[in-house]
């Protein structure tokens, strides 16, 4: 007796659409990854002639990030922060004459930081952990897809960091950073105590997936 709605194999017709959307979607997942991966090499190796074509496409893909809704400011903090850290070390260690090629290096850098900020905009975290257990171990790939969706709210995290850590009279604001003496009074201001919420977070996490039983099984049912 056949099931009113149902294939042969118990099969409905919207559940063949969102498997054949499923698989559209993991295979644009790939795609997305192997471009990431391809720009964010180029940055750090091909040569300078060829550096205005990779800053035409990663302009395309800021285009598209915001047009996605994606939140520039934290490529900005990035560029100026590590435009401030290499630009100092560049002059106390070659002076005036190597300044061209610190800011070349954080020009590269910021390169290849923008197609990862694309990639957290545009694909869902739990899409790319179900692609990448295709090549990786699962334990590994729930790994990565994790990283990748807190991201947000390290920054977040950060951010607070930094504001509390100014308020109590911190040593950290930019005008301060000038001055390379007071590098050490961030690290151990904001990076440490960033370094403690991972840590803290990290935990959470793996109780969170032992308690639902990840690892389990071979192949993970979901993502979510």
């Amino acid at each position: 007796m056949r099931v009113k709605g149902r294939n042969r194999a118990g099969t409905t017709g919207s559940e063949r659409l969102q498997s054949h959307a499923t698989h559209k979607s993991s295979y644009v997942t790939v795609a997305s990854l192997v471009l990431v991966l391809l720009l964010s090499s180029a940055a750090f190796f091909i040569p300078d002639r060829h550096l205005p074509g990779l800053i035409l496409c990663e302009t395309l893909l800021l285009i598209h990030g915001l047009y996605r809704r994606g939140k520039i400011g934290v490529l900005v903090r990035v560029f100026f922060v590590q435009l401030l850290i290499t630009m100092g070390l560049y002059y106390l260690i070659h002076g005036q004459g190597q300044l061209a090629q610190g800011a070349m290096a954080v020009l590269r850098i910021l390169l290849a930081f923008i197609p990862g900020w694309w990639l957290s905009v545009c694909c869902s975290p739990e899409r790319i952990g179900e692609v990448l257990t295709w090549v990786l171990p699962v334990k590994w790939a729930f790994v990565i897809a994790a990283s990748i969706s807190l991201l947000p709210f390290m920054t977040f995290e950060l951010r607070e960091i930094y504001q509390i850590q100014c308020m109590r009279g911190a040593r950290i604001t930019p005008k301060a950073l000038r001055d390379p003496r007071n590098w050490s009074e961030l690290i151990g201001c904001v990076i440490f105590p960033l370094l403690i919420q991972l840590i803290k977070l990290s935990k959470q996490i793996a109780v969170a997936a032992q308690l639902r039983y990840f690892g389990r099984s071979r192949r993970p049912t979901h993502w979510r």
